[in-house]
């Protein structure tokens, strides 16, 4: 079934104004595949450590941690991630240095079967300042 998450950036070293988007993904999807989408959605280059949690606020006690270098990465599927979020809330930290963080929300529609012809996950919409991972500098 098909899932549809909310992303939200909530802070990052060059973010240059609000942005959030909305993705469609597998439940059966792993973090690792939900991390690429993210990168697809930011275009980012994906050369970075990163990390999913969930807390009761961005900045609370991490009560669970998915770490890209962690196997559990590759054997957690975003359905499982949500559900084990119930009450809480789900963020994504992508470079430790630049502080890239996202809110992901489940969004309230009902996960639906695949279309026929629709290659997931995609982006389905898209709002705000996109953020520029690296942006150009005058160098002098």
């Amino acid at each position: 079934m098909i899932q549809t998450v909310n992303l939200s950036l909530l802070h990052g070293m060059y973010a240059g104004g609000d942005w959030s988007c909305v993705i469609e993904i597998p439940g059966e999807s792993s973090l690792e595949d939900l991390h690429d989408a993210i990168q697809q959605a930011v275009e980012f280059d994906n050369d970075h450590m990163y990390e999913f949690y969930i807390a009761n606020s961005y900045c609370g006690k991490k009560l669970h941690r998915y770490d890209c270098d962690d196997g559990i990465i590759v054997d957690t599927t975003v359905a499982q991630l949500f559900a084990a979020a119930t009450g809480k809330k789900v963020f994504y930290m992508f470079d430790y240095g630049d502080s890239w963080l996202f809110q992901l929300t489940k969004s309230r529609k009902k996960p639906h079967a695949a279309e026929a012809g629709i290659t997931y996950p995609r982006v389905v919409s898209e709002e705000g300042t996109k953020p520029d991972q690296y942006p150009d500098w005058d160098e002098e």
